[in-house]
């Protein structure tokens, strides 16, 4: 089964850290995805731009409404995502559990991804 895991950090707590713990960081995250690719845990990941650089789109009154950064407005901003291929949720927050920037205030968030060719008839 597949879960997302949605990478959420302050922005500006993290640009605050030295530029060698910052690289420090990114680089324990890298080798963690190496590990997680050669066990045959990962589909995939993806590291964003920072959120300045966000485009929010949104429809009013039927006229298309661009905002630049990013819609909620919260401290935390989506960083980047992995998706994961695990067994099951358990197997995923053991995986997640050892991600290298949780102990440095990263919050994570597992989501199951819908299986290809699923189709939601609710609006949930």
């Amino acid at each position: 089964m597949q879960y997302a895991m949605l990478v959420y950090f302050n922005e500006s707590d993290f640009l605050a850290l030295p530029p060698a713990e910052q690289d420090r960081l990114r680089n324990a995250c890298a080798d963690w995805h190496d590990q997680l690719n050669k066990e045959g845990h990962s589909a995939g990941c993806l590291r964003l731009q920072p959120a300045t650089t966000a485009t929010t789109l949104r429809e009013n009154s039927g006229q298309l409404v661009l905002f630049d950064g990013p819609f909620a407005e919260t401290k935390e901003i989506l960083g980047g995502l992995v998706i994961l291929e695990c067994r099951d949720l358990d197997e995923a927050i053991a995986r997640a559990r050892t991600f290298p920037s949780l102990p440095a205030g990263f919050s994570l968030e597992l989501r199951p991804v819908m299986p290809d060719g699923t189709r939601r008839t609710d609006a949930t």
